[in-house]
């Protein structure tokens, strides 16, 4: 049987994690939900596939979906030694999703790489 996959979450230089703050905030059905597609990328990793996981075009970035009356979305990259990196958790209230949703995962990213390399 194959090693699972770890999720982490993104912290700021503060210390505090958005997404994990995201989730804490969600109604208990959505943390439910959250949780246990959580539990299938852990799992499954790469393998995963839709609908769960999305790639977003022209970017690092996957997109983790939770689906029901509140779509969530999660974004993340898969870093060295089966390691996810989640990086931003939203609402998804529009077909399209919000450029400044995509910014602040890529932002978050070029910070979280630059403290790596410090």
């Amino acid at each position: 049987m194959s090693q699972n996959w770890q999720v982490i979450y993104y912290e700021t230089l503060q210390g505090n994690s958005p997404i994990y703050d995201f989730i804490e905030h969600s109604n208990t059905k959505n943390q439910a939900k959250i949780a246990n597609t959580l539990d299938l990328l852990e799992q499954y990793g790469v393998n995963l596939g839709f609908p769960h996981i999305k790639k977003l075009t022209n970017s690092h970035l996957w997109e983790l979906r939770i689906l029901g009356t509140d779509n969530i979305r999660i974004f993340y990259v898969a870093k060295t030694g089966r390691i996810f990196l989640l990086l931003h958790a939203f609402a998804k209230k529009k077909q399209k999703t919000d450029k400044k949703e995509i910014k602040i995962a890529i932002e978050r990213l070029k910070e979280y790489d630059f403290r790596k390399k410090l």
